[in-house]
């Protein structure tokens, strides 16, 4: 008997009359939410303007949703279009089954139209946030525990997941909660992205770049402990290559990038007003800002100003101002002298 364990929910779905309430696809949004509060945050402190990655996630998340089920679904075809399965079943989304490494891809092309339509840089866009795509994975990962999928290997530590439906072939017993395990190091990913991009400044998507290397290490040994079926190559599974090889990516993007582009971007967004002069940020590029004025007339300005200044001065002026200080000694020496010689 099993003195302590993580008990598995008897029913992933509520309902609220004819409506039901699924919680893998709170989940989901729940953490959508999140990312995108968390990273509104971190693009205004970048001297960027609320409500951009609001607009931009726009795009960017629908575009994820696609992806994120159409990797799950080519990679595991078997479970659709095989004999005696149901085609239609590849469209039920809340029946769990997005593969992050699509998620991402297809997120990011997304992500990519929005920003242009916005005139921001995506590598910017992408590091501010990179921490909350981190989180949102976290809270996404409990949505498989609703839905009883996507355990490890049987095992007997008191925080084990106790798995008890039957169905799709499941066995009921105790298994490592690797859904439990990868949001844990989700949460750590987020927060060594934000450590890091305080310390050394990160910039032009090398934060976004640190998030996907950190993410693919935890991601290669808690897949090794999956037991769901997977294509295996080499005798790795499937997204074990693919962490593998997304990881060396991400590494070699940050060495180069680096060398390349130091620091980080001024400006990420234009038309922003600066906190230090209260006018209009300058573009991107680095040139003035958008609506100034070339004729000069901010000079013009300048000048009246100064010349209004330096009448000022002449008219608090006393009389002898502009005589030596020892111009009446002066005077009455020459008084005297003139009167010996009279």
């Amino acid at each position: 008997m099993e003195l302590a364990y993580i008990p598995s929910p008897s029913h992933g779905v509520q309902y609220l009359g004819p409506i039901p309430l699924r919680g893998y696809a709170f989940c989901i949004i729940i953490g959508v939410f999140f990312a995108v509060w968390l990273g509104n945050k971190r693009w205004i402190a970048r001297g960027g303007r609320s409500g951009t990655v609001a607009d931009i996630a726009v795009w960017a998340v629908p575009f994820g949703l696609v992806g994120g089920r159409l990797y799950h679904v080519i990679t595991d075809y078997e479970l659709y279009f095989s004999e005696g399965r149901d085609w239609v079943d590849a469209f039920k989304v809340w029946e769990g089954g997005l593969g992050i490494w699509g998620a991402i891809a297809l997120g990011a092309l997304g992500a990519w139209i929005g920003a242009r339509r916005r005139g921001v840089p995506m590598p910017a866009y992408a590091d501010a946030v990179a921490p909350g795509i981190a989180f949102a994975q976290a809270i996404g990962r409990w949505g498989n525990w609703f839905n009883q999928e996507l355990y490890g290997r049987e095992t007997h530590v008191p925080w084990a997941l106790h798995i008890t439906s039957a169905e799709g072939g499941r066995v009921p017993g105790y298994y490592h909660p690797t859904f439990l395990y990868e949001s844990l190091w989700c949460i750590g990913v987020g927060l060594l992205v934000i450590w890091a991009d305080r310390r050394f400044e990160l910039g032009h998507g090398r934060a976004f770049a640190l998030y996907v290397a950190a993410y693919c290490v935890g991601r290669g040994w808690i897949e090794y402990m999956r037991v769901d079926d997977a294509h295996h190559i080499l005798g790795l599974r499937l997204n074990d290559w693919t962490a593998l090889i997304v990881f060396l990516l991400a590494v070699t993007y940050i060495v180069v990038s680096a060398g390349k582009r130091p620091g980080r971007e001024a400006v990420v967004e234009r038309g922003v007003p600066d906190a230090t002069s209260g006018g209009p940020a300058d573009e991107v590029s680095g040139g003035p800002a958008d609506g100034a004025e070339s004729d000069g007339s901010a000079g013009s300005a300048t000048e009246a100003r100064a010349e209004d200044g330096s009448a000022a001065e002449k008219t608090e002026q006393p009389e002898d101002a502009g005589k030596p200080e020892n111009a009446e000694k002066v005077e009455d020496e020459a008084a005297e002298s003139a009167a010996k010689r009279s």
